[in-house]
Order: C-alpha cells, then structure tokens, then sequence
C-alpha cells in the first residue's frame, strides 16, 4: 500500500522528535517513497512547516484541547492537521480534516478519532469567526513570550533578537524566518557568464532574478524540480549558495596565486568560490575533521573543473604545518545557525543557551589558532550564518583583546560587503532587512609590530 504525503510527514516528524535531523529525515522519505511531484512538495511542506511552527501549533492545541495531555504521536498529528487548516490555504478544510482523523486511526488512536475531529472543526469555526488564527492565541503580558509563541520560537531566541532590534524588527525577523528559504546560485565565472546562465534559465521556463550586489549571484523563483535536472549543473555552470555565503570570499579577496587556508570547509560552497575568485590559480587547502563531509566537495571540485582545492582531513584546532603559510585564512566557524533558521527548521528547538556558550568556546580556540596561520602580510576572515552578538560582535571584541596587534580592516568600497558593513568595520546582514540568510563576517590584519613587541 501506498503510503501519503500526510502519512510520511507524520513518520519523519516523530523520527525528528526522536532526534533524527529533519533534512536527513526527509530525505530518506523523499528518497524511499514514490512520490508525483505536487505530493512531494506537500511532504516537504509538512515537515518543515509543522517543525517551524511547533510552539504555535501547541499552543492552539492547549487551548482548545478538552484532553490536556495527548500522547506524543497524537499530537504530532494533531499538528500536521492544524498546520494544513492555517497556513496551507490551497487545502480544503474537508480533506485536511478527513485525513488527519485518518491518520489518527492509522496510527493507533481510532478510540480517539472523535477527539482530533472536534478538536480541529473547533479551530475551523473560531478561526472563521475571529478573523484570523492569532486572535485564537492565548493573551500573554510579556512581550518575549507573545513574540515567541506566535511566530515559535523559544524565548531565549527571541530575547537576543530583542535586545539588538527592538520589538518592531524582531517580528519582522521572526515573520521572514518561517518562510521557506529561497533557492540562491553562484555562477562559476570560470565555466560560464551570469548572462548565459539567466537565459538558459528563462528558455526552461524557470522564473530566475538577479540580486542585489552580488555580481555572479541569481535567485530562482517557484518550482525547480530537481537540481541537477537544471540547465548547466552537469557543465558546472553554478553552483547552489545563499547570496550572503557568497559574500564571505569577496570580503578574503583572495589574489590569483596565492595560498589560501579554508579551516572549516566542508560542505564545500566557499572553498570552491574562493578557488573561482582566483582564478583556479595557487592553492586553496580545504580543512575539515571527517574525511566524509569532504567527499560532497569533492564531487563539486570535479563538477566546477576546478584544480587549485587541495583537502585535508585535520582539526583546525592543531593543523601545525599551516603556520605562517597563509596569505589568506578564511575560519567559517561552526555557530548555531540563527541566521538559517529558515533553512534549518529544527535548529531553533536544538540550540540552547547552554550549546551556544560550547560553541563560543570552540570558536575562540579556532580563531586563536587560524590566526597563527596567517603571514605577516595576511589577512584572517571570520565568518557565521549566525545573528547571535556572543558569536559574533563579542568574539571578536574578545579577540582583539587578547591580540593588540590585530585590526579590523573593512572591506573595499567598491566591493559587495561593502553595502553591508557597519560603522565598526564588520560585515552583518540582516535577513529581514536584505532578504538573505542572516550572517556576519570581519576582516581582520595584523599590524606590522609583532606581538612580541606589543607586549
């Protein structure tokens, strides 16, 4: 028997409560399944919306819940039919309530099939008589909490966004990270043109938009389908990268010839630009703990036609044959992703305070070593996917403390972090304001003066 989109999104969903990863998760359903196009978009849909929207899907749950304490399995179906009722408008209220009861019976509650019934024609009613699904939420006096419940996040997100935006910016952030994210390439300059690519594009009858000071940049609009079904993959045309990721190697700028050190590498997509923005000239080491995660760039290097990437299985915090031998050292450092969030849909309920403080400390001992690997006449680029000011603005503060002989040194003018950089020479984006994922990114010298002689 056939399984449907409801079914499996309902299987990933309670793989993901189990601790599998939601990408991972997915694909292994998409993979396993003999899905028509439209039934795997709705997959798709499902699992990431109902992740995304857990603390609002339970909060209406609670309220209108005459049994408080559903088991789990119950309410993650529970959830897959109050998504599908509110925010996926094309499906009718029938059939979104028809086959959650269905699946309720399906998996093991048809003593309870009465309960989800009621329980979401109550939604459909209120919902249709207050005008709206937020008027059904329950009235909370702190402003942290009615953020993080309507647009579901958890508090502690929403506090750090609070504290650097205000409460007008945070709810446009929060509303732009629960849309689906945006599908974003970099054209290898090395294989092809922008121009080349937009019209390969257009003649498949795919929607495709240039952005905003990314000059190799093109974003896709609508389905897709496959990727590698689209015209130039095979002739490694472009390559798949937000256009803020494709900001970080214009801020390295790395010269033809050069050696460039990439600490944390893998999967792969900043290595290879920086290997296109040099021309494929000089060398470009491409650092990472497992061999595994640099096979996938690997593929790409071979795709993209690209020689000058050279791998190296190693952790960056103790690579010593890399001191002193980089004229350019990119350090993308793992960080916890709150500028993804649209992306990533279970990273906001993965992070915690607690794995933030891990990763500021393992950040702290990778710039510490990167910056050893840099010659005197060098350059070191920080870089995370992250919006957190602990990662960020305080890592390098933090830095630039223990190192005096270090300095910020903004971007070219004339370059595209440019547009983006702040008074104090850093580089964020702010995904609700520039439409991009949410990043951050500084240059950073060191001065002539050793810092031997500084101390």
């Amino acid at each position: 028997m056939a399984q449907s989109s409801r079914q499996l999104a309902f299987w990933v969903l309670r793989s993901v409560q189990k601790g599998a990863f939601a990408d991972v998760a997915l694909d292994k359903a998409l993979q396993q399944a003999d899905l028509k196009p439209s039934d795997r978009g709705l997959l798709t849909e499902l699992v990431y919306g109902c992740i995304r929207r857990q603390r609002t899907l339970d909060a209406l749950i609670d309220q209108f819940a005459q049994r408080k304490a559903q088991p789990p399995d119950l309410r993650l179906i529970l959830q897959v039919g109050l998504y599908q009722l509110i925010f996926l408008q094309q499906i009718p209220v029938s059939a979104a309530v028809n086959t959650t009861v269905d699946l309720a019976k399906q998996a093991g509650f048809p003593g309870l099939s009465g309960f989800v019934n009621g329980l979401l024609r109550q939604v459909v009613r209120r919902v249709e008589a207050e005008g709206g699904w937020e008027h059904l939420l329950p009235s909370v006096a702190n402003p942290v909490e009615q953020l993080g419940v309507q647009h579901s996040y958890p508090d502690w997100i929403v506090q750090v966004w609070l504290e650097q935006l205000g409460l007008d910016e945070t709810e446009r952030l929060g509303e732009w990270m629960n849309h689906p994210p945006h599908i974003d390439l970099r054209v290898n300059a090395l294989r092809s043109t922008v121009e080349t690519v937009e019209s390969a594009f257009q003649a498949a009858g795919i929607e495709v938009h240039r952005v905003p000071h990314l000059p190799d940049a093109l974003r896709l609009s609508g389905p897709v389908g496959a990727l590698q079904a689209l015209p130039g993959y095979e002739d490694g045309w472009w390559m798949v990268q937000d256009s803020s990721a494709q900001l970080v190697s214009y801020l390295v700028d790395p010269p033809p010839g050069s050696v460039v050190i990439d600490a944390c590498a893998a999967p792969g997509g900043k290595t290879l630009h920086l290997a296109e923005r040099m021309h494929d000239r000089g060398t470009v080491w491409a650092c990472d703990r497992a061999a595994s995660r640099l096979k996938r760039l690997q593929q790409n290097v071979e795709r993209l036609g690209l020689q000058s990437i050279k791998p190296c299985v190693g952790d960056s915090q103790d690579l010593p044959q890399f001191v002193g031998l980089g004229d350019r050292v990119l350090l993308d450092v793992p960080c916890s992703g709150l500028g993804t969030l649209h992306r990533h849909a279970d990273a906001r309920w993965r992070q915690t305070p607690n794995s933030v403080q891990e990763l500021c400390d393992l950040q702290k001992a990778l710039l510490d070593n990167a910056a050893t690997w840099v010659k005197p006449d060098g350059a070191l680029v920080y870089s995370t996917c992250t919006l957190h000011p602990a990662e960020n603005e305080q890592q390098i503060e933090a830095f630039l403390a223990r190192h005096p002989t270090w300095q910020i040194e903004p971007p070219n003018p004339r370059s595209p972090p440019a547009a983006f950089v702040t008074s104090e020479g850093w580089v964020k984006v702010w995904s609700h304001r520039h439409d991009m994922d949410g990043f951050f990114m500084v240059r950073l010298r060191r001065s002539e003066e050793s810092e031997e002689e500084a101390a």
